[in-house]
């Protein structure tokens, strides 16, 4: 019997912030390794979400949101998504079709047009469980006008037979060579980045206004103890006083209910029961500090 060609290769995922990166990746391996919320930049740095099929490992980059930067933090998260770009096998460019597109979509078209190297870009339109026919063809349309993919593809968690269609797309495009990573690998994360990651989601999803994007997480220890328990300890930073205070809420009530969902999803991602402790320190303007942002473990932008 012949034996089958196995393909293995790295697919970046790239597209505005909150366009639904994190969400598709999760979905395709079928577990959670990547902050999901509601708000934008929800993902600040590169992480792989690693799928091992019979046929083929396709190693998916979760790339930052590609966006205008206001501060030293924004620069970094570009420069992360930048260099997705250029390693990659395959660009899937996703864009949102329950929504006309956005000048950061037009930001992105513009940026990839300026590349002098790239790899096969496909477009993939996301949340298309939400639009009707007529709009959906609307948006392919559109997308075909604002950059020349390879294929315009329609994707939606919901719908596993777009799921599998895509990966039917990219899998046939990746070069033939042996696996990266073992099989029962899903990530390159340790769980102590993950829980932190999960933490930062718990503040996206229940502060409001600024606050989220000020917000960083510092895990100070991770125990494994016997009997599959993990006793956590982190602190969340934020660049103002006034910060703090919502983030402890009153009586502590926020930072309560910050932990008590972070710990329910480290206990999922982890299988183990969490002992949880949270705290808040203030370090003014760290977005904009080289210093706090490598203490954060946001290497330092060079130029």
């Amino acid at each position: 019997m012949e034996k089958q060609e196995f393909r293995a290769g790295y697919v970046a995922v790239v597209g505005r912030p909150n366009v639904g990166k994190s969400t598709l990746i999760n979905a395709l391996l079928g577990q959670k390794i990547a902050a999901v919320s509601p708000k934008p930049q929800t993902t600040r740095r590169n992480q792989l979400g690693i799928l091992s099929l019979p046929e083929a490992q396709l190693i998916f980059v979760d790339t930052p949101g590609l966006h205008d930067p206001q501060h030293k933090l924004g620069d970094f998260m570009n420069q992360a998504a930048g260099e997705a770009l250029r390693d990659a096998d395959i660009l899937l460019w996703l864009l949102d079709a329950s929504a006309p597109f956005t000048s950061e979509d037009h930001l992105i078209a513009e940026k990839l047009g300026g590349m002098r190297s790239l790899p096969p870009v496909w477009m993939g339109l996301t949340k298309t469980d939400l639009v009707n026919e007529k709009t959906l063809e609307e948006r392919k349309r559109q997308a075909v006008e604002l950059y020349p993919a390879q294929d315009v593809l329609t994707l939606s968690v919901k719908n596993k037979a777009s799921l599998d269609a895509l990966l039917e797309v990219m899998i046939s495009r990746l070069p033939l060579g042996e696996a990266f990573y073992e099989s029962d690998t899903v990530t390159d994360l340790y769980e102590r980045d993950i829980a932190a990651e999960l933490i930062r989601e718990s503040v996206l999803t229940f502060v409001q206004e600024e606050v989220p994007h000020c917000v960083a997480v510092k895990i100070d220890a991770y125990e494994e103890r016997p009997g599959e328990k993990a006793y956590i300890e982190a602190t969340l930073f934020v660049e103002r006083d006034s910060q703090k205070g919502i983030l402890i809420g009153k009586g502590g009530e926020m930072i309560k209910k910050i932990g008590t969902h972070s710990r329910q999803e480290i206990e999922e991602m982890s299988g183990c029961k969490v002992f949880l402790e949270l705290k808040v320190r203030v370090n003014k303007n760290w977005r904009n500090s080289p210093d706090a942002l490598e203490l954060l473990g946001y290497k330092q932008v060079a130029g």
